[in-house]
């Protein structure tokens, strides 16, 4: 009878535990480069503005992981049921942060996009 109430209080510890770490994950919005004249690149920045230290580049199609923070207060996840064209718009001049991994070594880290080049995917 102990034993199989230490299994069951074990067991609930666990299922805590891992409801507690589901709801601290972080979620992503999808967004895709889009708009980038033919040939070229979007070009991720390390800080919102065109002055600032290029991270990485890509070309249109590429899916980015989008952390939902945009400047202008605008948070992607929050506009997300919105019809696409209504999203494009709210963004279109806005810069918004993505999280990648720009030397493909597994260090992920923040950059920045300009709304006019993504659309939600």
């Amino acid at each position: 009878m102990i034993s199989r109430l230490r299994t069951v209080a074990a067991l609930a510890i666990a299922t805590v535990g891992l409801a507690t770490a589901h709801a601290t994950a972080a979620t992503f919005a999808a967004w895709q480069v889009t708009n980038v004249s033919f040939g070229d690149t979007l070009n991720v920045r390390k800080y919102p503005s065109g002055e600032s230290q290029k991270q990485a580049a890509y070309p249109n199609g590429t899916v980015l992981q989008m952390t939902g923070k945009c400047t202008g207060g605008v948070n992607l996840l929050d506009i997300s049921g919105q019809p696409e064209w209504k999203q494009e718009q709210l963004v279109r001049y806005l810069w918004c942060q993505i999280w990648h991994d720009p030397a493909r070594n597994g260090n992920f880290v923040t950059g920045w996009v300009y709304g006019r080049y993504i659309t939600p995917y």
